[in-house]
């Protein structure tokens, strides 16, 4: 493979992966409103730590506790977290406004024809 071509292919893996990403978080409910985002999160915390613990003891590693914040008190966001919640929040509502700008465009298209 030339160098264009083995770039064209790692973009297409990427690019696979990422879309593989985004409809995993999509199908689990996470990419959906607050309400079901907050329902995928909750199953996650609850089906998480007991996976990662079999997983280290089949491995045979050993996986201290984290001493992190409560759930009661959130830490204020930095910059990158403020942009990653903007685009997850855009991404979340990429599929409602891809369905009201076809629909408005439908209308505009037959408003054309008549």
């Amino acid at each position: 493979l030339n160098c264009s071509a083995f770039n064209s292919f790692r973009f297409l893996v990427k690019g696979g992966l990422a879309g593989a990403a985004v409809y995993m978080a999509y199908d689990q409910g996470l990419l959906g409103s607050g309400t079901e985002g907050a329902e995928a999160l909750k199953k996650a915390q609850e089906t998480l730590p007991p996976a990662i613990q079999e997983l280290t003891n089949y491995l045979g590693w050993e996986v201290r506790a984290a001493q992190g914040i409560p759930a009661t008190q959130t830490p204020p966001l930095n910059e990158e977290e403020k942009r990653v919640h903007s685009v997850m929040s855009a991404l979340s509502a990429a599929p409602t406004r891809a369905c009201e700008y076809t629909v408005e465009g439908w209308k505009y298209v037959k408003d054309l024809v008549k």
